[in-house]
């Protein structure tokens, strides 16, 4: 699980997915809320939020939280929690969304991002210490992490080499099926799959063609979304992995990082076609597809295009069944809003050219600002929503009178260069990291932020922006 960011499972003491299913079996990887699902298990809370990712993981397992204090932090990293368990993927998600509200990222803040580079091309979720080598057993490769990275590296440019690198290691522990898993040789998940099908498109590279055996990564994702046979409520959704049995179960946070990589791209929407245009026709609406079944028809979605819109018409479903935004599933917090989610389904919708529906969770979002927990800073939840502005073609650095680039900016270094527009306090009226240093987006408990995803991500997505 990480953050998309929130935090990854599969760490030593911490519980892995299996611990966390839904009544119907559901895995329960969601990326960015990890630590509230490990607070929550151990402690019964359901709306106090934890001190830091690596804390709540701490909490979960018995442990005595993990503290990588103030002034121990590196001086490129984003955010002041403990980078332990999701140092890559926050570092990422903040260059990703500067990029998109066209700020030039700090050098230092690159440089940091890129010495996490393992010798064999992958990354790892953090490493204390770049210049020791990579641990199998102590710092695991992670795809998520490597994949994410790739993305934020292609957006700033100048890190080519480093990206050929990292794409070169993700082809080398491609699944059989054509997919990953959150660490090479783990059974493949839609998440994974996702934020890596993310990185080939943002490094100028076609998923399709990356093929194992025959299988692309379409292929995998295939095999995990729900077709006609499925009841009507969950058509065209996908799952995160399938069941003891085979089964699959629609899980939002796989459907939309799924969608998005179906859209071909990754978590920064593009400004040109049917992804995230400017202006002219590309800008107008187009309306979600549900897949067409009949009457006792196992049809699935045929082709990636297919795939896609029954994928975007689930969510967009789902959206307005929930009045514009998605609810958590998560462990004492089931029924509230998934605010990370959320934004990523928009992310989705809008990649697709699906802006009416897209819009309405974003002005949603807009609306409950104001009512998220203010705990702590979090660069992936806000580079998060940052992200969803930019992928319906507004203005990655503010929202709702919210002036997110001044407060991202505020938990790590000052980009080399900032719009002009955006260079004054926070359009909350509030003025630079006074209240930057306790803004975060984590509402009813649940942690936002990976993916992941994406994937893990979740990312992060990954499972578990």
């Amino acid at each position: 699980m990480t953050e998309r960011a929130g935090v990854r499972a599969r760490r030593a003491g911490r519980p892995s997915a299996a611990a966390y299913r839904s009544p119907k079996g559901t895995p329960m990887f969601v990326r960015r809320s990890f630590a509230v699902i490990a607070a929550a298990s151990a402690l019964c809370a359901v709306t106090a939020p934890a001190a830091s990712p690596a804390a709540a993981a701490g909490a979960g397992a018995g442990a005595r939280a993990s503290t990588a204090s103030a002034g121990k932090l590196p001086d490129g990293l984003y955010g002041k929690a403990d980078p332990k368990y999701d140092g890559v993927w926050r570092q990422s998600v903040a260059l990703l969304a500067q990029d998109a509200a066209g700020a030039k990222p700090a050098a230092k803040a690159v440089e940091w991002l890129a010495e996490q580079q393992c010798d064999d091309g992958s990354f790892t979720a953090y490493r204390a210490d770049p210049g020791a080598g990579c641990d199998a057993k102590k710092t695991p490769a992670d795809t998520n992490a490597t994949a994410l990275a790739v993305q934020a590296l292609s957006a700033v440019g100048g890190r080519s080499a480093t990206v050929r690198e990292s794409l070169a290691w993700l082809g080398s522990v491609q699944n059989k099926d054509g997919g990953w898993g959150y660490n090479p040789g783990s059974p493949t998940d839609a998440n994974s799959v996702s934020v890596v099908m993310g990185a080939y498109s943002a490094a100028g590279r076609e998923p399709e063609r990356i093929r194992k055996g025959g299988a692309s990564p379409y292929d995998a994702l295939e095999t995990l979304q729900l077709g006609c046979d499925a009841e009507a409520s969950g058509r065209g959704a996908y799952a995160y992995q399938p069941g003891k049995k085979g089964e699959l179960a629609a899980n939002d946070d796989a459907t939309a990082a799924a969608t998005l990589a179906g859209f071909g791209s990754g978590l920064l929407v593009g400004d040109g076609g049917r992804n995230g245009a400017a202006d002219g026709e590309s800008r107008k609406s187009r309306p979600v597809e549900p897949l067409k079944c009949g009457d006792g028809d196992g049809k699935q979605p045929g082709g990636r295009t297919e795939a896609a819109e029954a994928g975007a018409a689930y969510l967009a479903s789902v959206l307005k069944k929930g009045g514009g935004h998605l609810r958590a599933v998560t462990p004492g917090a089931e029924g509230g809003p998934d605010y990370a989610n959320t934004a990523d389904a928009v992310i989705a919708l809008a990649a697709g050219g699906h802006r009416a529906e897209a819009e309405k969770s974003l002005d949603w979002l807009a609306g409950e600002l104001g009512k998220w927990d203010k705990s702590r800073n979090d660069p992936a939840a806000i580079g998060g929503v940052m992200l969803a502005v930019h992928a319906t073609g507004g203005d990655a650095a503010k929202l709702g009178g919210v002036g997110l680039l001044k407060r991202l900016n505020a938990t790590g270094p000052q980009p080399a260069r900032v719009p002009e527009e955006n260079g004054g306090g926070d359009e909350d009226g509030q003025e630079g990291s006074s209240s930057v240093a306790t803004w975060s987006l984590v509402g009813a408990g649940l942690a936002a932020g990976a993916g992941v995803g994406f994937l893990l991500s979740g990312r992060r997505k990954r499972q578990g922006l």
